[in-house]
């Protein structure tokens, strides 16, 4: 069973319906019981950092990640909002994280004088694989996925980047690092090439 921690925040169902096209059996859940028995955790979301950690926070859920997926080794999956809730800290509302990835999430900035890209980025755009990880099994290099998003994660390890994107710079758009998988672009939105990498993580990871 797949638990899809359900901490208020937006683009939850989403993932759900993903997971019940590929028949994968999957619940959203805020219920401490239903997350430690889970096989698998995801962390979804889309909306303010902060507003993200409060309601971990106020749910009383951010001990229980810590021990089911830190102490434990359970795998998680962190998409868009959740990948950045699994840094260090956020520039959106300069509020902590998880801390589970060495890395910050910083707001998109382009150098006066140079091309103007719109913030935020929406749309599709290709991936560059870093650190090999079976959550890509059966995905090209390059292909493309859909992101909506303002800030990105700048990471301090490169040994995590699975992969990254160009968009005005080079940004980290997925992470991996042990039991911890994270992807700043929508797998669910992503047609195909999502769908197939929800199943790498339901079935590989």
């Amino acid at each position: 069973m797949i638990t899809i921690i359900d901490y208020g925040m937006g683009n939850l169902h989403s993932v759900l319906k993903a997971f019940k096209r590929l028949r994968i059996e999957a619940k959203l859940s805020s219920d401490i019981a239903e997350i430690q028995a889970a096989d698998k955790l995801i962390l979804p979301g889309v909306g303010h950092f902060k507003r993200g950690m409060d309601n971990l926070r106020e749910r009383n859920l951010i001990q229980t990640l810590n021990e089911e997926v830190l102490e434990k080794g359970k795998p998680i999956l962190g998409i868009c909002l959740g990948m950045q809730l699994f840094t260090k800290s956020s520039e959106e509302g300069n509020a902590e994280g998880l801390g589970w990835l060495d890395a910050e999430t910083v707001e998109f900035s382009f150098p006066e004088g140079e091309k103007i890209f719109r913030i935020p980025h929406i749309g599709w755009n290709s991936i560059n694989f870093g650190t090999q990880t079976s959550l890509y099994d059966g995905i090209s290099d390059d292909t493309s996925f859909y992101f909506v998003h303002s800030y990105y994660v700048k990471s301090n390890n490169d040994a995590d980047v699975a992969a990254s994107t160009e968009y005005g710079l080079n940004f980290t758009s997925s992470m991996v690092k042990s039991n911890i998988f994270a992807t700043q672009f929508h797998p669910e939105k992503s047609h195909d090439d999502g769908l197939k990498l929800l199943k790498n993580f339901a079935d590989n990871c």
